[in-house]
């Protein structure tokens, strides 16, 4: 069972995880870091980096194929009867790091409120740039019936 489930219901735990996949490194790792003192012992089973497949979807033929591959930061904890995840593009370990200590905070119910607001925070920051960026490709949008 985990808490994520039940105390933050609009928050499942692929949502979690995609919404700190994509937060801003720097408020992920300051915001973990308090979060270490309030959990149980913790144990790294895995921090590394490799390389990954981009999977994408012919969009003509609606076939799939993969585009090359991307270097991703990977962390695997435990705490407790709970483990905890992480997995971000790039070669920041110290945030794969932090997305697994917040993974496993929500997990175990440790500082819920407070985690809550970041996940809140973070989603819509990101809302707000995908948004944003949806309107610039928009602008550059070329409609070939009027010429």
């Amino acid at each position: 069972m985990t808490i994520a489930q039940d105390v933050l219901p609009e928050w499942g735990h692929d949502a979690v995880l995609s919404t700190l996949a994509r937060a801003d490194a720097e408020r992920l790792k300051a915001f973990a870091e308090p979060l270490i003192a309030d959990l149980p012992q913790i144990e790294v089973l895995e921090n590394r980096t490799g390389l990954v497949m981009l999977p994408m979807r012919d969009t003509a033929q609606g076939t799939h194929f993969h585009l090359g591959e991307i270097l991703m930061s990977e962390a695997r904890i435990t705490a407790g009867t709970q483990d905890g995840y992480g997995m971000r593009r790039g070669r920041d370990l110290e945030a794969v790091m932090a997305m697994a200590v917040i993974d496993v905070a929500v997990a175990l119910g440790v500082s819920t409120a407070e985690c809550l607001a970041f996940l809140a925070a973070e989603a819509d920051a990101q809302a707000t740039a995908d948004h944003d960026t949806l309107c610039r490709v928009e602008a550059t949008r070329v409609n070939m019936e009027t010429f």
